[in-house]
């Protein structure tokens, strides 16, 4: 039997792939959940994830407040269909970029999945970041580690455990509203959020419905539901398993060095002895946010949270061991001792999202600021006075820049066309706004030689440079040719 075989079975030794397991972490063989009570994590990497979520958490909360150029840094109001993505307007007629934008996104994704696992889940999703920076640590506040959290969980219901257990939820139901009323802020501003809340609940109550609707999944997710989001619903999970192969860098058990496991004694020589250094201590297993063991090989749960990288290089240096005996490694590194290599499969990735991402520049840089449409109302004709054919339009003009524009209605071709509106000749069109109008457009009887005639209509700036064009059709009298 090969080394590599192995290692693939039997107790205290490394199963290869989730598919020889029949449950999830966090349920028991007979399907009934098994409550998960990971220990308080900490070390280098624990710190390090601390800042990126103050970071993050910081942006959640301050984003709804950040302006540019007047405009909302971010605002997703799909009731109003109100775009705003780093203060840039977006509306339906830009549907294909923001389309693309999020086929980019998702290829992006797929990159950074096939290149670093699922460090995404461990360390910027909003899942993870509010569970494990906010409510788990209200856990820690009020209830005490996992020691005492199992402890409590265990008492009879007297009076420590309902003031504890109502206090904690107390303040995750505050903590779930608060969430709720920012994510609101990211649909119809913060000034809107503040606006209903003044009103109170009765008059505006299908937004007060809406938020306590979402409070409710929030308080339900992460008071109860938790880590089951990433190993039971996430999509993201289940695409990590295609993705991911032996090139991929993950939170990695090193088999090689830490098998055969035995506990800990000291001044003993584990290597003479055929020990491994793996003390079987266990604390990898039990800081564990999702209840799995990482010696068991990589898992479908596993969200590179690093909290069992922190929990045993603890516990290396206070035997005197290396650190690194679980560690960001690919297979290959851990089974052949072949070093990470970029490979054809993350090049050619690489060179689709570098496409993708040019493209992408390309129609953000050309989508215009102007954009003008002139349709001939339903029903409308011709009519001639004074030796010209006249023709009526309704113009609609989307401002797309964040500043106001002036702008002047010019034929293009044919030649000799008049545009005459209902009121000044030059018109403003408000930032992020439609304007709409009415205007006349006249041709001398001789130059409209056919009943159904193209014209195309530019819209210019004071400085005479087009914005925009529009091609339409132009009505006139049915003339015999000969």
């Amino acid at each position: 039997m090969s080394e590599d075989q192995n290692y693939r079975g039997g107790q205290g030794q490394v199963v290869e792939a989730e598919t020889f397991r029949d449950s999830v972490g966090t349920m028991e063989q007979s399907g009934k959940r098994r409550w998960v009570f990971p220990k308080k994590p900490s070390g280098k990497f624990t710190n390090y994830r601390t800042i990126v979520s103050v970071f993050l958490l910081a942006l959640f909360f301050a984003i709804p407040f950040i302006k540019i150029n007047g405009n909302p840094f971010l605002l997703i109001n799909i009731l109003d269909r109100q775009f705003f993505i780093l203060g840039q307007p977006f509306f339906p007629q830009d549907f294909f970029i923001l389309a693309l934008g999020a086929i980019t996104s998702i290829i992006f994704i797929i990159l950074f999945t096939v290149v670093f696992g699922r460090i995404f889940c461990g360390w910027i999703c909003p899942q993870t970041i509010f569970l494990e920076m906010i409510f788990r640590k209200v856990d820690y506040l009020i209830e005490g580690d996992r020691n005492k959290q199992m402890k409590l969980e265990r008492q009879e219901w007297d009076a420590e455990k309902i003031w504890k257990r109502a206090l904690k939820y107390f303040v995750f139901l505050i903590i779930s509203l608060i969430i709720t009323h920012w994510m609101y802020m990211y649909i119809v501003g913060y000034k809107e959020v503040f606006h209903i809340m003044e009103q109170g609940p009765f008059m505006n109550f299908s937004s007060f419905m809406v938020m306590i609707i979402f409070t409710a999944a929030f308080y339900f997710t992460f008071a109860w539901f938790r880590e089951q989001v990433c190993t039971l619903v996430c999509p993201y999970g289940r695409l990590q398993g295609v993705l991911i192969d032996k090139q991929t860098i993950n939170v990695y058990y090193d088999f090689k060095r830490g098998e055969n496991r035995s506990k800990w004694r000291k001044g003993e020589d584990r290597t003479a002895e055929g020990k491994g250094d793996c003390i079987d201590c266990n604390q990898c297993v039990v800081v564990c946010p999702t209840g799995i063991d990482i010696r068991d090989g990589q898992q479908l749960e596993c969200v590179n949270c690093t909290a069992c990288i922190d929990a045993c290089d603890e516990v290396m240096v206070k035997v005197g061991l290396p650190k690194g005996l679980i560690r960001y490694a690919t297979e290959d590194e851990i089974e052949k001792e072949i070093p990470f290599k970029f490979t054809n499969r993350m090049k050619a990735y690489s060179a689709v999202l570098l496409l993708m991402v040019g493209f992408l520049g390309f129609l953000l840089s050309n989508r215009g600021v102007v954009e003008a449409k002139f349709i001939k109302p339903a029903g409308s004709t011709y009519f001639v006075r004074d030796g010209n054919i006249t023709n009526i339009y309704n113009y609609t003009f989307l401002n797309k820049s964040t500043k106001d524009q002036l702008v002047t209605i010019k034929v293009i071709e044919p030649q000799h066309g008049k545009i005459k509106l209902s009121g000044e000749e030059k018109i403003i069109l408000k930032k992020d706004q439609i304007t709409k109008g009415t205007v006349n457009l006249s041709f001398p009887e001789n130059e409209i030689k056919l009943s159904k005639q193209k014209v195309k209509i530019g819209v210019y700036d004071p400085s005479g440079k087009m914005l925009d064009s529009f091609e339409t059709s132009f009505e006139g009298p049915f003339k015999i040719q000969f």
